[in-house]
């Protein structure tokens, strides 16, 4: 895995989705907590293209990874 510099902001921004940090803690506190088992990207609320970057993006450890994580701990 890369040392990655993205932030959660950066995480939506690429995502398509507002990345203020209001924005972003108004996101995960609506959509949590994901049920136990479910992975982030499995989750309801994500569009197609969404899911496929979260999963491939953590299937390859690749250089969003770390930010996808933290995301998943906070939504679960």
């Amino acid at each position: 895995m890369q040392n990655s510099q993205y932030t959660l902001s950066h995480l939506f921004a690429q995502l398509g989705l507002p990345a203020e940090a209001q924005q972003i803690e108004d996101f995960i506190t609506a959509r949590r907590p994901l049920a136990n088992g479910v992975a982030l990207y499995r989750a309801p609320f994500w569009s197609p293209a969404q899911r496929a970057f979260l999963k491939e993006e953590i299937i390859e450890d690749a250089e969003w990874a770390l930010v996808i994580e933290e995301l998943n701990a906070r939504l679960h």
